[in-house]
């Protein structure tokens, strides 16, 4: 297993939820996402400035959920689904500040930490986590982002290397998003309404 080298804090922007995510060599992986569904996720929040980039890109840090920990305001934690088998995307419902997307299955260990809760004055996303490494989705960019196919391939490689690790090690059963005796997501989804998904939807 990796061995994390550091804490870099995690918090949403009221300070209601407030926790670190443990970082080191080969702990994650940096990358944006200019998927639909990651727009829509933003505007469903209200606050596309501070969460898309100008392209409508979201800067993600794909991470295992065990690295992740939440020391208060857990109980503020709200998820939302654009579809009844969609990832599970969780905010702080205090605010709104979107912390990150999960498979429903927690058996699958990934966790795409947004960065907006994690942008600190005390320690940049690029010092824990590394540069930016993935550009995926950009069909749906508002514009052309720079392409990254070498790096990208190797991100995806390294990080699903961590998957299988985490699966066949038992780490995947470490996480603050599910209840791992029943599998259920600690708070119940809200899962949009037709209407509700088209009215979020670029």
């Amino acid at each position: 297993m990796n061995s994390p080298a550091g804490r870099h804090p995690l918090r949403c922007r009221c300070g209601t939820v407030r926790g670190y995510v443990a970082y080191g060599a080969n702990t994650a992986n940096r990358g944006v996402c200019y998927c639909k569904d990651c727009q829509a996720f933003a505007r469903f929040l209200g606050d596309t400035g501070d969460i898309l980039d100008d392209m409508g890109g979201t800067d993600v840090v794909a991470t295992l959920p065990r690295y992740v920990t939440f020391t208060t305001g857990r109980e503020a934690l709200a998820c939302m689904s654009l579809t009844p088998s969609g990832l599970l995307r969780w905010y702080a419902s205090c605010c709104n500040t979107p912390i990150g997307n999960t498979p429903r299955n927690f058996k699958f260990s990934y966790v795409g930490l947004v960065h907006t809760c994690l942008e600190d004055p005390s320690i940049s996303l690029e010092s824990s986590f590394g540069p930016v490494r993935m550009r995926v989705n950009t069909k749906s960019a508002k514009g052309k982002p720079q392409a990254t196919p070498i790096s990208t391939l190797g991100a995806i490689l390294r990080f699903m290397k961590m998957l299988i690790g985490a699966r066949v090690g038992g780490s995947y059963r470490n996480t603050p998003f599910f209840d791992v005796a029943s599998g259920a997501p600690i708070v119940a989804p809200k899962v949009l309404s037709g209407a509700e998904r088209d009215r979020a939807l670029p």
